[in-house]
């Protein structure tokens, strides 16, 4: 069967919950969701440019956020802090006047929290981005594969899948090359699946890495 649905949306309900927490009218939808965007990108921009070890790592899982009337919540999910300004007050407060730009909003209040992850390589988005950064250095996509499953196999993770398609190697023709250990039930939505897809720019193109992680899976109700 074919992988057309976005895992996290087709449990949404279930095992998994939305990122951004928020109330629109019809009319005000697109516009809330271009903020979301907004406040996603100027937060990883941020990072890359402050961020305290000079590699290509942000090491950001998720980013969360919530809205009220008056308020905007966004909670950062980070895997290494060294990475990022965790427990600096004054490197979130310039965060938060960068954002608060980006934003162009007077009414609202922005307040960004930072949340350490304890396994962070059980985090697809962080596998991506060591894929990703082990590629851009030309190692072995099959080399870099195998080394993220044994990350990842640290943690509590029951399963996972890489896959990523492209110009791997600079060959002429596209092609999709994954590997699999333990069990990814994609097509039941008790289990709980981790998810993302990352694009990477390598001097032979565009690639495309897609990571999923087998979490745990819940009984029936």
């Amino acid at each position: 069967m074919g992988q057309k649905i976005n895992p996290l949306g087709f449990r949404l309900g279930t095992t998994q919950s939305h990122r951004s927490f928020w109330f629109a009218q019809t009319k005000n939808y697109s516009v809330g969701l271009q903020e979301d965007e907004k406040i996603r990108n100027c937060i990883k921009n941020y990072v890359q440019k402050n961020r305290r070890i000079s590699s290509g790592f942000e090491g950001i899982a998720r980013i969360g956020i919530q809205k009220r009337i008056d308020l905007i919540q966004v909670i950062i999910h980070i895997g290494f802090p060294n990475l990022l300004i965790e427990g600096q007050t004054r490197g979130i407060e310039e965060l938060q006047m960068n954002v608060q730009k980006e934003l162009h909003s007077v009414n609202r209040r922005l307040n960004i929290a930072i949340t350490r992850i304890e396994k962070p390589y059980g985090q697809p988005n962080i596998l991506a981005e060591y894929i990703a950064l082990q590629l851009k250095n030309r190692v072995s996509f099959r080399k870099s594969m195998k080394k993220a499953i044994e990350l990842t196999e640290q943690t509590d993770t029951k399963g996972i899948q890489v896959q990523i398609a492209g110009r791997i190697d600079g060959k002429e023709i596209a092609r999709v090359e994954w590997i699999r250990e333990g069990r990814v039930p994609l097509q039941t939505i008790r289990a709980k699946i981790d998810h993302c897809s990352y694009t990477i720019r390598t001097i032979y193109g565009v690639l495309g890495i897609k990571i999923w992680i087998f979490v745990n899976e819940f009984g029936y109700l």
